[in-house]
């Protein structure tokens, strides 16, 4: 991850207010989460979350998580602000994602945008490399950090995981697993 700096922040900054923007329009009821995908200075996709096609009947934002069976991943009922992002762009500008910028905030309850913590969704940050976007932008405490899309996932699984302690190692592959012995 690197911090960006001068004119490349300020331009980070007015594509994460245009994902607050997008954070707006969320229907979830446990967050507001919003995500829009730059490429060459052009958003091609924009996302927030919410339940799937805005469907009641599948609102599900205060079950509680440890309700689910272990099975199932993703806990909450809503699809992802970066999930839908990448559905818009992939309706929109397919030929575009490859090599893309993805960014990424959270409104607070003061619905002003507050700075994320460390990556652990490994739902969108596999489905951003399957794609091809390359890079991730938060908004941090320090400023406005940039992650490879490799390195975010592997953050994202290390943080499930079990955090820093976890037997993951820095590119995201089990260091004791004898498939990665080889």
């Amino acid at each position: 991850m690197r911090y960006l700096s001068g004119d490349e922040e300020k331009k980070a900054l007015a594509y994460i207010a245009k994902a607050a923007e997008a954070a707006k329009g969320a229907t979830c009821e446990r967050a507001k989460c919003g995500s829009v995908i730059v490429q060459l200075d052009e958003i091609i996709g924009v996302g927030f979350n919410g339940p799937p096609q805005g469907l009641e009947s599948q609102r599900r934002c205060f079950y509680a998580k440890d309700s689910y069976h272990k099975k199932v991943t993703d806990k909450t009922c809503c699809v992802h602000a970066e999930q839908r992002a990448i559905m818009d762009a992939l309706k929109k500008s397919p030929d575009k994602l490859f090599g893309a910028r993805l960014y990424f905030i959270r409104l607070g309850d003061d619905k002003m945008p507050s700075k994320a913590g460390k990556p652990y969704c490994t739902i969108c940050s596999k489905m951003a490399l399957d794609v091809g976007i390359t890079e991730f932008v938060l908004l941090h405490d320090d400023g406005v950090g940039v992650y490879g899309t490799k390195e975010y996932n592997a953050l994202s699984f290390q943080y499930g995981a079990g955090g820093e302690n976890a037997a993951f190692s820095s590119v995201g592959y089990l260091a004791d697993s004898p498939q990665n012995s080889n």
